[in-house]
């Protein structure tokens, strides 16, 4: 039960609702659950929760504006990063505020799916691992 409430916290944290799924993960690893599958299904769940982004971006930009989930500007200035940096700034996918809506411009803009896929698993993997090798 706690690794797929650990991978839905993860999933719901990497869109812009505001969930922080690093304190959850403490938390289990506090109470000794295995790190390597709290690992996993954090950086899983989180993945995931990007792509939903990523599709969001690709199909449904307009309407998250129209709705005020993401202003014009933050997705003006998450172009132009994205544009200058292409794919490798998806590996600041993990940083709050700046991560979500560059996950959502790779989908606007097209980003292919597999590398997108890729660059995010290491950013949020990594960020993941960190805190489960510092802990």
């Amino acid at each position: 039960m706690e690794y797929s409430t650990l991978f839905l916290i993860s999933f719901v944290a990497a869109t812009i609702l505001p969930v922080s799924s690093e304190a959850t993960l403490y938390y289990y690893l506090r109470e000794g659950l295995d790190p390597l599958l709290l690992l996993l299904f954090a950086g899983t769940g989180n993945t995931m929760g990007s792509v939903l982004n990523y599709l969001l971006g690709r199909k449904g930009t307009d309407y998250l504006i129209q709705k005020g989930k993401i202003s014009p500007a933050s997705l003006h200035r998450s172009e132009k990063f994205f544009g200058r940096w292409g794919g490798y700034s998806l590996l600041l996918s993990w940083l709050p505020i700046v991560g979500d809506p560059l996950t959502l411009v790779a989908g606007v803009l097209h980003y292919r799916l597999s590398s997108f896929i890729l660059i995010v698993s290491i950013a949020k993997f990594g960020r993941y691992a960190l805190i489960v090798l510092f802990f």
